[in-house]
């Protein structure tokens, strides 16, 4: 029966230390470090273990459009220098 009760409380005291760190998080921020798994990039931190929705990289490459039309632009030269 004791190993019951200290089961049972070391479970509780767990999820306040839970609890407090993300209560010390949200009072500073969190410490965000990049976490990568399972075709995702995200931010992890590593106080409270809060994790961003973050991005998909293994999806198919954004697609490069070129455009054909080059803008150029030219200076006009100066025809005599002016000196004060």
């Amino acid at each position: 029966m004791a190993t019951d009760s200290t089961l049972t409380l070391s479970t509780d005291s767990s999820g306040v230390i839970t609890q407090l760190r993300r209560f010390i998080c949200g009072l500073h921020g969190h410490d965000s470090l990049l976490h990568f798994g399972d075709g995702r990039v995200s931010l992890l931190c590593s106080s409270c273990g809060h994790e961003t929705p973050g991005w998909d990289v293994k999806g198919t490459p954004a697609r490069q459009t070129v455009r054909s039309e080059r803008r150029v632009m030219q200076m006009p030269f100066v025809g005599e220098r002016r000196v004060a």
